[in-house]
């Protein structure tokens, strides 16, 4: 519930505001359609078949589902990647230099997302690896369990686990790390904290933002990770259903986060969502707070 709402608010943020909207902007939205799209896609079996204490819909809606959950997980983990390089690129260059960064430029760059996620997403469908269900019995994802059962398999994750997550996630973290010195050190340039510029402030501000989404992804998916790697080289059966139940949850959890960093942030985004609308007329209230960002939502990337 808190995904859905949380990202059909930046959704319909962004369309109202879609004249406005700066070409970094556009991967915030893509991020809001992969969270949403992992909710709506995966959530309501999973649920139902936790209530049903058993999977439903047999192989068929687990390949679905396990699909689903890798095309949504690896479209959000290269999105992200694609927020930190391109905020990497805009606090290191010129003010001319970054508005080079166009909307064709960002379109072409989320629909090769699309492309590489459907991609990895589809592999098993035609014989590179494997999709299977959970150890707990009502989710499905990768056969981590085939790692060493198959050649197949192990060579699957292998490229998997290098190509759609270290990688990226190295990526990010060096450019957040580049960043985070270039910050410092222009800081250090001023002597007198009250003569820092509004600009400096406000790249700190959005720096800050950016570095909280994806430590709030990666974190959420970190237990998973960590149950899943454990699968590869003990049987599965070594770990109980709670322990390999509660990770799942948590890593799903990761799509509802961040509206509300959007909302703490962003003190255009809070009078957007205030002017919202629910669809029996009632007005949508948010408690307000005072230490955010005064410039618009557009200058979330753009700096």
């Amino acid at each position: 519930i808190l995904t859905i709402l949380g990202n059909s608010a930046v959704l319909a943020t962004a369309v109202k505001r879609s004249s406005l909207l700066k070409s970094p902007e556009l991967l915030t939205v893509n991020l809001a359609v992969a969270d949403i799209g992992m909710a709506i896609s995966m959530y309501p079996l999973a649920i139902a078949s936790a209530w049903n204490h058993a999977w439903l819909g047999g192989d068929a809606s687990c390949v679905y589902y396990a699909l689903m959950g890798f095309l949504f997980g690896v479209c959000s983990m290269m999105t992200l990647c694609a927020m930190a390089v391109i905020r990497f690129l805009v606090t290191n260059s010129s003010k001319s230099n970054s508005n080079k960064i166009t909307k064709n430029t960002v379109r072409v760059l989320i629909t090769f997302i699309w492309l590489y996620s459907l991609l990895w997403a589809i592999l098993p469908l035609v014989g590179w690896g494997y999709y299977g269900p959970e150890p707990f019995g009502i989710s499905c994802t990768i056969a981590w369990s085939k790692f060493h059962n198959s050649s197949n398999g192990f060579s699957f994750i292998l490229s998997m686990f290098l190509l759609c997550t270290v990688l990226p996630a190295l990526t990010i973290v060096a450019c957040y790390l580049g960043i985070a010195w270039k910050v410092h050190k222009a800081y250090q340039e001023i002597q007198n904290i009250d003569r820092i510029p509004n600009a400096a402030k406000l790249e700190k501000k959005l720096t800050l933002m950016a570095v909280l989404i994806s430590v709030g992804f990666l974190s959420s998916w970190t237990p998973y990770a960590a149950a899943s790697f454990w699968s590869i080289f003990n049987s599965s059966d070594s770990l109980q259903p709670i322990v390999t139940l509660l990770p799942c949850l948590f890593a799903k959890s990761s799509t509802a986060y961040n509206p509300f960093i959007y909302y703490i942030f962003s003190k255009t985004f809070r009078r957007e969502i205030k002017q919202l609308q629910c669809c029996c007329g009632w007005q949508v209230h948010f408690f307000s707070t005072s230490n955010s960002a005064e410039n618009p939502v557009s200058m979330m990337w753009s700096g």
